[in-house]
Order: structure tokens, then sequence, then C-alpha cells
């Protein structure tokens, strides 16, 4: 049975999976429409150009971003472990099921990583007058690669994220052996995918 989560829980996938080495994360939403009123002419000259972009910040012991290449996106599909494979990006948002997905191998993943946060960002959100507020049906889900079934989904709506341009969607810690996984979605108002690696950086978080 799938584990739907709500914002702020946190399960232990090593406990739902015990032998999970190998995972799918699939990342999906939906661009909001509207009719009429202020907003409508923004959302339909917004809908054909709403591009979302999934990432993987890989973050040390010390809980730091060590080096680039330890950010998994767009422009860097795989990590030098080949831990993490990208599966590209989704330039429309289009189609049912995931838009984007992202295979974790958490046996390959070098020692020094102990925290894995997935993120979703707005490309050019400030110029384009977008955010969050605008998308309907976001989700994450991990599936077990090794006998396909889904672990874990997590939704949320745009509704409470006006004016926030990334989300951390959740975050996987490494436990000694184990492995959990928190839903976060936290919202952030932000111009790219580098302020979000700032912020952890910043934060200590």
């Amino acid at each position: 049975m799938v584990i739907n989560l709500q914002k702020g829980q946190r399960i232990s996938l090593t406990k739902e999976a015990p032998q999970l080495q190998q995972l799918m994360c699939g990342l999906g939403w939906d661009v909001a429409t509207k009719k009429g009123g202020f907003l409508s002419g923004l959302f339909s000259q917004n809908n054909g150009n709403f591009d979302l972009d999934a990432s993987v910040i890989c973050i040390s012991e010390n809980k730091k971003v060590k080096h680039e290449k330890d950010v998994v996106y767009f422009g860097n599909l795989r990590h030098y472990s080949s831990a993490i494979m990208h599966q590209g990006d989704n330039l429309t948002g289009e189609g049912n099921g995931d838009d984007e997905q992202i295979m974790i191998n958490l046996a390959l993943l070098p020692e020094y990583i102990y925290k894995i946060a997935i993120v979703v960002n707005i490309y050019d959100p400030f110029n384009r007058q977008q955010d969050f507020a605008q998308i309907n049906n976001a989700f994450i889900r991990l599936v077990n690669l090794t006998n396909q079934k889904e672990i874990v989904r997590y939704t949320l709506s745009g509704a409470e994220y006006t004016g926030q341009t990334a989300m951390i969607m959740a975050e996987l810690t490494r436990n000694g052996k184990d492995w959990e996984m928190d839903a976060k979605g936290e919202g952030l108002r932000v111009k790219d995918l580098a302020a979000v690696v700032n912020l952890y950086n910043q934060t200590n978080s």
C-alpha cells in the first residue's frame, strides 16, 4: 500500500522497503487555468511558457553543499558517482503521470552525502511573473525500482504558495544505515536554483 504523506511528516524508507537500494523519484504538476477576472490574461499568456525544473541537491555531513557537482539538474544530469541520474527536462509539464524523473541508487551514494534535497523551481519566474500559486496538483512519489512498487507519495496544492518561486518538495536523510523521507513542501522566493543552493549553505539547515 502506498503511503500518502502530509506536509511535515517523516517516514523510514528502509522500514517500508527493507532491501531498498534503487529509487525512482517522480515529480509532476499541472498549470492552473482561470477564466475571466483580473488574472485571466496573465494565465493565458504564461501557460505555454511555464517551465518547472526538478533538481537534486546533495548535502554533506557538515550540512553544506561541497561542490557544484553535487547539484543534479537539467544542466548536469548525472552525479559524478553515478548514484543520481536525471532523466531530462520536461519544458511543458503536459501529459499525465510524472513530468520529470530522477533515478537514485542509495548504495552508490558517497558516504559524505547525508541528505538529498529534492527541489522544483520555476525557470525565470520574476520576468514571467509566475509563482507556485499558479500550479495545481504538484506531487512527488518514490518508487522501489527492484519491484516497481510505489512506496510513498506527497501531494500539495499551490494555493498557499503565492509569491513562492521554488519548492523544497522533500528531503531524504541518511540515519545510520537507514534512509528517511521528510515531506517538506517548503516554498521559497528565489531567482533560480543557485539561490536555493546558497540558502542551504547560508542557513546550515
